[in-house]
């Protein structure tokens, strides 16, 4: 599992969905490698995860050319791999994005059909949402969101979640799913947040089906948002 640019995109805590992935995975028994890869280094090309967090503008510019320059994320996909965006790592996964209040316009890494720029008001709060597919109150996904992006998904890429109370992509979705590509825009960190989620990562990662993990604290970190939010 790799932690991808952590000095660039590492804000608000998201370094924990690594953390989250790992022990997961090892409560299941199963052997984690992790790896925390930065700029001017390579980046593992072996990995069944790749996690990549929140970021200023400067910062995600930064890694969205280090990160076309290497390819590693590209090649990853081709075999398999997940990679999952938060935020800034959500919006690089796309197509294009915007900087700056001029919304100035960059190149992503095109493993997601999505397009993003700027949008006011920023979009600041917690924010809850509905994963499509998915069922009962596993469905449902909480964390805050802080970001300034309106992202448009086009043909090949599907929302994660519908929104019911905050922001997300700015028109009633939030995220975006291809394949083994994942991004959001909630931190939280949201993996933390959402066991679900998590598990969905390591299992379309390994093809495992994942044993239920019952964690206390998890439950009740879990139960207080949702009963915060949705009055359940």
């Amino acid at each position: 599992m790799v932690n991808v640019y952590q000095s660039l995109l590492g804000i608000y805590g998201d370094r924990g969905n690594a953390m989250v992935l790992a022990e997961r995975a090892r409560r299941r028994g199963a052997e984690v490698t992790e790896h925390v890869a930065e700029p001017g280094a390579p980046v593992p090309d072996d990995a069944d995860i790749y996690v990549l967090g929140g970021g200023e503008d400067g910062a995600q510019t930064a890694a969205v050319r280090a990160l076309a320059a290497d390819g590693v994320l590209s090649r990853a996909v081709e075999r398999g791999a997940v990679v999952f965006g938060v935020c800034a790592g959500y919006q690089i996964l796309g197509e294009t994005f915007t900087v700056g209040h001029d919304n100035d316009e960059r190149e992503g890494l095109g493993l997601l059909n999505a397009h993003t720029v700027r949008r006011d008001p920023r979009a600041v709060g917690e924010i809850v949402t509905r994963r499509r597919g998915v069922s009962g109150n596993d469905a449902l996904i909480t964390g805050f969101e802080n970001h300034g992006g309106q992202t448009r998904l086009s043909a090949g890429t599907e929302p994660l979640a519908d929104v019911i109370e905050g922001i997300g992509n700015g028109d009633g979705t939030e995220g975006a799913v291809k394949g083994t590509v994942y991004g959001t825009y909630p931190h939280g960190p949201v993996l933390a947040r959402n066991p679900a989620l998590a598990d969905e990562l390591i299992t379309v990662a390994t093809g495992v089906e994942l044993t239920p993990l019952l964690i206390p604290s998890i439950v009740t970190l879990r139960a207080e948002r949702l009963e915060g939010h949705l009055g359940r």
